[in-house]
């Protein structure tokens, strides 16, 4: 068994009937919090490494934050709404979109027509979809928010 399929494993038995009770009862929104402060400690595990060379504490992080995408995978998935192999799919298709001069050998002349045609094709991607826009500054807003109370629960100042 990959380790990935391990993982999907363990997260749907923690919220099995026979799992347990604080995984059960976690939802999108309730787990906001534990995903920004991941993403923060991915960010010093980075720190730790570019300033000591010792990669555990980022190895560490980066497997807390593919936790929180595959906890949240798992919830959709209940839901009927999506799957990990949904979201996996979806950024490699992203990814090799985006990568033309990769991908399908297109070749760009300097690195600033190559960057021009990357956000053209973002932007293409969000034809139809450019609302979700709206809502990114609150989100930049409250993950701010969350990342102050994280301090505080960690006594930081």
């Amino acid at each position: 068994m990959a380790e990935i399929d391990r993982l999907k494993t363990i997260v749907e038995k923690l919220r099995s009937e026979n799992g347990c009770a604080w995984d059960r009862a976690q939802t999108h929104t309730s787990l906001k919090a534990a995903c920004i402060e991941e993403a923060a400690e991915v960010v010093g595990g980075i720190n730790i490494l570019e300033h000591t060379g010792d990669a555990a504490n980022l190895k560490e992080e980066l497997g807390d934050l593919l936790l929180q995408v595959m906890f949240h995978s798992v919830m959709a998935e209940e839901k009927g709404l999506f799957t990990f192999d949904d979201v996996a799919k979806a950024v490699s298709d992203k990814m090799v979109r985006r990568h033309t001069h990769v991908f399908a050998g297109v070749k760009y002349s300097s690195e600033e027509e190559l960057h021009s045609a990357w956000l053209e094709i973002k932007k293409e991607e969000k034809k139809g979809r450019e609302w979700e826009d709206d809502y990114l500054e609150d989100a930049m807003n409250e993950a701010s928010e969350l990342i102050n109370k994280a301090k505080n629960r960690k006594g930081f100042k």
